[in-house]
């Protein structure tokens, strides 16, 4: 049976780091989690027209940084950011400390392995086809500069009585390679049928120590990310 690895927590401190970003101590560790995991739940389910990639969650002394990843940051904004100042007051509620929200936009989504994922299943919740869904993804990243990409749908696809697991792969996806800037998500459709599972490899080079191009690119994507990588 094949032992599989997260692709995220494989390559933690080697080419990416944690999306929350804090130390604790005995009992406020788990009250801290729980706070980062109701804030995210609430972002996201508040928000679901933003295009949420991720949340990143820092908490020095006793401030809460919170880092919003979206495709269309405008629609967490609002008209004259009527709508942030609302969000940031009911997150305010959900922590103790003072919250501070800074908002990021992802200039291409189709190369963000949780918009590419969460998108397929929404189409797939439309009752597109789900060949025609995943192979649009496909060309869409290898466009826009990914290197290798893979998706996997599993469940009853096409409204099937069996359920069955479908796969596509255009480019390489190293998956053991620990260098490879591979980028990783799951998505879930709730369609009429049951639910549908969504997969999604996106590699995006390898960062080698040695390469300068390399570290530059990644250094870059960071700047305009707004978050430092780990070095």
């Amino acid at each position: 049976m094949g032992q599989k690895s997260n692709p995220i927590g494989l390559r933690l401190q080697i080419n990416r780091t944690w999306d929350s970003r804090w130390y604790a101590e005995g009992r406020d560790y788990a009250k801290l989690l729980k706070e980062d995991i109701e804030i995210r739940k609430h972002i996201v389910d508040s928000l679901p027209q933003a295009a949420i990639s991720k949340v990143v969650i820092e908490r020095p002394a006793k401030l809460c940084r919170i880092s919003i990843f979206a495709a269309r940051p405008g629609v967490i904004i609002g008209k004259k950011g009527a709508d942030i100042e609302k969000l940031r007051s009911k997150l305010a509620g959900m922590t103790e400390s003072e919250v501070k929200l800074n908002i990021v936009e992802i200039r291409k989504p189709e190369v963000d392995a949780k918009l590419v994922a969460q998108g397929i299943a929404d189409q797939l919740v439309r009752r597109v086809a789900f060949r025609r869904a995943m192979k649009r993804a496909v060309q869409s990243a290898l466009r826009l500069g990914a290197e290798g990409i893979k998706i996997v749908c599993g469940g009853r696809l096409g409204g099937a009585e069996i359920a069955r697991v479908e796969w596509y792969r255009e480019g390489r996806v190293p998956l053991h390679t620990l260098r490879a800037n591979v980028d990783y998500a799951e998505a879930e459709a709730l369609t009429a049928y049951g639910i549908i599972g969504i997969k999604c490899w996106i590699f995006k080079g390898e960062i080698l120590a040695h390469d300068p191009t390399a570290q530059d690119r990644l250094m870059m994507e960071a700047q305009t990310s707004g978050v430092r990588p780990a070095r």
